[in-house]
This record gives structure tokens, sequence and C-alpha cells, in this order.
């Protein structure tokens, strides 16, 4: 149908005065403007005139005519109210004026929302009578869709300012820009991170089945409106997509999702990379307008910047993920060294290695070792109680090639498998899925296997397996420095044990005891050193004494001071020569033998009828100290030097008896120098108080057993740092059928 319009001035038969003054010249000043002119005539508002952009806004087509009724013409005025309006301006004659009012123009799917600033004013002829009703206006819904893009925007920028969730924010957007502009569907596809394919960011408006299908579409020439654009990196129109042949893998399921044109442009970073796609669709095949391209390129700027947060944010938490994971890495490795560092016994060690791996690196955890040719399960570890028994009870190594420890101890090699282990075991029951043996290595030999084994809770990736083969390092060094240590202790223990009695003699008319406690964790041979042995002529020679130093030096000397002694007393009845003697033999090393000076308590022992007689010379040593009957303890004068110093000492001996129950206590001063938590010292005082401390009548062992439960209890069973020794000569008292 033709449009029909008011014949403007020049173009036929002017219509009346009445009609044509003032509305003709009015008719003229709107027919090029923007603003909404329109005059109607008598009660039914006969649309009498109008400019085009009147026509424009209600909708053009078949509604551009006049001389009809302008009910007629929009219906849709009279639920709205504006019919009524004019009524009343056309019975009252009073002016009505209406601002930024909602107006829905057309019906059905050509229906549109509008806002309008307008006025109703009377329409007189010459003589003042009503005849109609003119309406002067401005559509405002362009600045109303101004207000409300600026306000979505702001909304927009706020959610990415406070690290709105992308998919929220991309959402919105999306439902803003429908909103905005009705019949449009927005899509915003999000490139991967090796930038090949397109994944699905938001589309609230698409098919799910749509969405689902186009999700991870590669980038590239040809693959629909998105593909294309993110490849050629500039926008992309396709105005029918049942003809273009971008859309030629695709187009039955656009079709599908009733979808025939689609606008794609490229979602840039500052970089240039492409960081995704902004696509509007429409239902029927269409170019876009100025304004599409413009609400496009403003939201796309807007895309690229939550997208760019998004990934800032992103690859912040990851780094402080990262930072988080290594000094949590750090933290338990710390607490493995630590662990392990303090136990000096491997099979203590390696228990612990296996409680330290539960469930750190996995919940369930054993340790194999090889001993003596063959491997045995020296620790195992779990969650539970239950799966610990299980584990602890499965045999660790059948000798085939088909199980894992055996092979990594053959290679030295980590096996790692995503499978539950060959062979038979408890792994059903325990719901292993998978396992890591690693190997403990020893000077680049494996002498043992930490073996970790996975379960539906657990996985083990790659981190993991690194984790806990720096685990099995450290734990293979620390089991490596308890093995070693225990070679050395044990090698202490038998040169210090050649060096000792193993028994004391049994000493007629006498009872003899003695102790003696390495100082540190005994790795190394003590100074300290004492000895009793028969002279032959019934008498018998007692040495109790402390060498400079520690170690194998100090061992020689000890021996050369032993040997020495026992190879001169039968020869020698004074014990001040006896001592001489070996003062010479220290004296004649050399000087890489030379291991300094020596301290000792060197005498002789004789029954006699009232009780022992003793001869003792002291050179440079601690006193001796004299427990009598009486539990009275006096210090045992003696003069003399060290010896060993390359200067003849002087000696003098000193001669006592011993009366029956009287005790010689010899010590050295590993003893009364030995230290409590704080600095003070046990002291010479100390050791007298606890000598008279014991039971009457004591024996030796009794004195000997009271002096160290006194410095145990003193030093709270702390490590010392001297060694400690004493001997303990108590004269017997007459036989039961004596006098």
């Amino acid at each position: 149908m033709s449009a029909e319009r008011e014949p403007w001035p020049g173009e036929g038969p002017r219509p009346s005065p009445a009609v044509r003054d003032p509305d003709g010249d009015l008719s003229v000043l709107f027919g090029t403007s923007t603003a909404l002119f329109a005059s109607m005539a008598g009660p039914a508002h006969v649309l009498e005139a109008a400019n085009p952009a009147f026509f424009a806004a209600i909708g053009g087509g078949r509604r551009e005519r006049t001389g009809v009724p302008l009910g007629d013409l929009m219906p849709e005025l009279e639920a709205q109210g504006f019919l009524r309006l004019l009524d009343q301006v056309y019975r009252t004659g009073e002016r009505h004026v209406g601002r930024d009012t909602r107006v829905v123009l057309g019906v059905g799917r050509r229906a549109r929302e509008a806002y309008v600033d307008f006025t109703y004013e009377a329409r007189r002829d010459s003589g003042g009578n009503i005849v109609g009703v003119r309406m002067i206006g401005v559509e405002t819904t362009q600045v109303k869709h101004a207000r409300r893009l600026a306000a979505e925007q702001r909304a927009l920028l706020e959610q990415i300012a406070r690290q709105a969730p992308l998919p929220e924010v991309l959402e919105g957007m999306c439902r803003v820009i429908e909103e905005l502009s009705p019949g449009v569907i927005v899509s915003v596809l999000l490139a991967d991170e090796d930038g090949r394919r397109l994944r699905h960011g938001a589309a609230p408006s698409l098919p799910a089945f749509y969405n689902q299908a186009i999700d991870g579409i590669a980038i590239g020439e040809g693959v629909g409106s998105c593909g294309t654009a993110a490849h050629r990196r500039r926008k992309v129109i396709v105005t029918d997509i049942a003809t273009d042949p971008l859309w030629d893998d695709f187009r039955d399921l656009a079709g599908r999702a009733g979808l025939a044109a689609c606008w794609s442009t490229p979602i840039l970073g500052r970089d240039g990379r492409v960081l995704g796609t902004f696509a509007m669709y429409h239902r029927t095949p269409r170019a876009p307008e100025d304004t599409d391209l413009a609400l496009a390129r403003l939201f796309v700027d807007t895309a690229a910047l939550a997208v760019e947060r998004h990934h800032a944010e992103q690859a912040r938490r990851a780094a402080d993920a990262r930072e988080k994971a290594a000094r949590d890495d750090l933290s338990y490795l710390l607490t493995v060294s630590t662990a392990l560092a303090g136990p000096l016994d491997e099979g203590q060690t390696l228990r612990r290695l296996a409680d330290l791996a539960v469930p750190a690196l996995a919940p369930l955890a054993a340790v194999d070792v090889v001993e003596a040719g063959r491997v045995h399960r020296a620790a195992a570890a779990a969650t539970t109680g239950r799966a610990r028994g299980l584990l602890a009870s499965h045999s660790a190594v059948r000798e085939t090639e088909d199980d894992a420890v055996a092979r990594v101890l053959a290679t030295g090699h980590t096996e790692v498998a995503r499978r539950t282990p060959p062979g038979p075991g408890p792994w059903q029951d325990l719901g292993v899925t998978g396992y890591v043996c690693v190997p403990l290595m020893d000077r680049e030999r494996p002498f043992g296997v930490l073996s970790l084994y996975a379960t539906d809770d657990a996985s083990l990736d790659g981190h993991r397996i690194a984790l806990a083969e720096e685990v099995a390092r450290r734990a293979a060094s620390a089991a490596h420095n308890a093995r070693q240590y225990a070679q050395r202790a044990a090698l202490a223990r038998d040169l210090q044990t050649g060096l000792l009695l193993p028994d004391l003699p049994d000493v007629p008319g006498a009872q003899v005891a003695a102790f003696y406690h390495p100082a540190g964790q005994g790795l190394d041979i003590g100074g300290d050193f004492y000895d009793v042995f028969p002279r032959g002529d019934g008498s018998w020679s007692f040495v109790l004494g402390d060498v400079c130093g520690r170690g194998a030096r100090a061992a020689t000397t000890t021996a050369l001071v032993r040997h020495t002694a026992r190879a001169v007393a039968p020869l020698l009845d004074d014990p001040v020569a006896v001592v001489k003697a070996v003062d010479r033999a220290l004296n004649d090393r050399s000087s890489q033998e030379n291991n300094g000076f020596v301290t000792l308590v060197y005498g002789h022992l004789t029954p006699v009828d009232d009780g022992l007689a003793v001869e003792l010379v002291r050179a440079g040593h601690t006193p001796p100290l004299l427990l009598d009957a009486g539990h009275t303890v006096t210090s045992v004068e003696a003069h003399g030097g060290l010896i060993g110093i390359g200067i003849p000492p002087r000696l003098d001996a000193v001669r006592l008896t011993l009366r029956p129950t009287e005790s010689l206590v010899l010590y050295t001063d590993g003893i009364t120098e030995c230290r409590a938590a704080g600095t003070e010292q046990y002291g010479e005082a100390r050791l007298a108080e606890a000598l008279a401390s014991t039971p009457a009548r004591p024996a030796a062992t009794d004195i000997v057993r009271r002096l160290t439960e006194d410095i145990r209890a003193f030093t709270s069973g702390r490590t010392v740092d001297d060694d400690q020794a004493a001997l303990v000569v108590t004269a017997q008292g007459p036989s039961p059928g004596g006098r």
C-alpha cells in the first residue's frame, strides 16, 4: 500500500484557512526536523498532517498515511491512555505536557518501546473554536537508552573493578545489549591459552545445543563469523548465513537455532593478542546499522578489559598458588630433614620416612631395604591402622622380573604406574590405583625403595613424584649417616672395650668395682682408663688415669700407659719407679705419636691381717677419696706432677691401710666437672656427699651404683662433655668363720 500523506505547501490544493493556519507553517517547520509533529481534527482525532519524523517513529510502512482517525492508525494508544488525553484537551482546551513518557509503538513482533517528551494543545479557528488537537514532541528514546547505556557501562566497570567472576560480567553485558537493541542476540567466545580455539564465554539467549556445538571451534579462515574474525583480527559481517560460504560447516546448526545473520568483532588485548570474539546475531538477514557497530565497538572494549583483568587475576592466583606450594614444599622438606636428622638409628630413620610420607605424599607408603642379600619390609605407614597392617604384612619383593621394587633395586631408577601393582597383594582391599617406587641410593647404588601407593582419593602427579624423590634422597642420606654412626659407635665400643677390662679380676681381701661413661654419643674413643692386675708376688696393681684428647691417638697413649705399667710392675716394687717408667715411655714417643700429657693414680694393694695395705702415687690427677667405716670422706693427699710432658715429674708415694668396709675411690675430672642444665658443676663437695650417703658397710658395687645414680640425677640424663670413670677398692671384713 502506498503511503498517504497530507500534501505539503505547493504540492496540490491548499487546505482551508481553518486547517492551514497556523498548522501549515508548523508542518513546513517540522518537515525537515527530527522533532515529531502531528495535527488532528475533530473529536475522532483524524490525522490531517504529520512530518516524516512522526511516521518514522510510529513504524512507517502502512502507517504512513493521513485522513484516518489516530485510534485506527495506532490502536495500541487506546490501552495506554493517550486517546483519553486527546479527548480531554479537545473538550477543555487545556494543554497537556508529558515528560519522558513511555509509549509502546506497534503491535506483535514489530512493537517497540519508546520514550517521548510531548505537548497536546487545542487547535482553534479564527473564531476561537476548538477544531482539533496538535501534537508537538521529541522522542527521547535514544537519550533514555544513552543514559541507561552509561549506567550499565558503569555497572559493568564496577563489576570488573571488584573482580566479579568473568562469566557473570560477560552474561550481564550480553543481556544489557539485548535489552538496548531488541532483536539482537549476543554471544561472547573466549580464546583458549594457546590461542588456537574459541571457548564458550557467555550467550544467555542462544540455545544450549548451539553453545555446546560451537564450544571449542578452531580459529581459522572459513570457521563461521567468529572463527574467521579471530583469525583475520578484524570485524566480519555476514548478512545472510544461508548463502555466505563462511558458514558452510555451520549452516545447518544455525538453521536449527533460528539464526540468519551474524556480525563478529575480535576482542583484542592491549598487546594485540586475540582474547575472544563478540558476536551479534539476528533471526532475519540484515546488515548492521551505524548504531549496531558503535554498540559493538563500545562493548568489545569493555569485554577486553574484563578478559584482561580476569587473566591478570588468574595469573596472580596462579603465582600465589605456586608461591604457597613452594613454601609448603620447603616447610615439608624442612620438617622431613629435621625429623630424619634426629635418630641415629637406621631402622628408626626408615620408619620415620614412611610416617612422613603419609599423607603428605600418598595415603599409603612402604620402605623395603636390602640386608644380607635379601629384601625385607622395614616400615609401612597408612592413614588407618587396618591399612597399615595389610601393607606391613605384605611380602615386599619376590625374586621375579614382574616386581616393581625388584626392578627399582636393579636399575636405581624411579618407576611410576597408573595402575594396580602387578602380582598378588592387598591392592584391592587397600583401593590402590597407582604407585611410584623411588630408590634409596647410597653411593650411586640402591639399598632400598620407598613405595608410595595412590588410591581413589589421591593421585601421584608429577609434583608429588618430584617431591618424593627429594624426600627419598634426604632419607637415604640420613640412613647412610645413621649407618655410619652405628658402625663408628660399634668400632669405638670395640676399641674402648679392648682398652678397658671386660671384667674386673677377683682380688683377695678386696672388692673392686668400676664404671666408665664416654662423652657425647660414644663415637670417639675416650681418654679415661683404669686397670687392675696381679704383680705375681701376691700383691696387685691398680691404675686410673686420663689421657689428654680423644680418638685414635688417645687410644694409643692409653694402650702405651697400660702395657708399660703391666710390663714393669712385676719388676719394680716402688710405685714411684713404675710411674717414672711410664713417663719415660711417653717421652720416648716420636712427635707424630705424641698426644700430650697424662694424669693418673697408680698403686699397689697387698692383703694384710687388718685389711689392705695401699701404696699409691698421684701424678697430676684428682686426689683419691677415702670412705671410712663411719662414712666420713677424706681426701688422700699425695703430691705429683703431670707425666709425658718431657719434664721429669716429682713424685711422692703415700702409704695407708684400708680397714674392713673402708673404701678407696679413684675418679676422673669428668665427674666433678660435669654440668647440669645451667652452669653449675657437680663438684667435689657433691661427690663427697654422694659417697657418704651410701648404706652402712657398703660393698664396692654399692658405692658405684650410688655414684652413678647421683650423677645421672644431677645431669638429668643429658649427654656429658667429658669421659667419666671411677674405680672403687673396698677392703673386705673377716670371713664368717674368722675372728
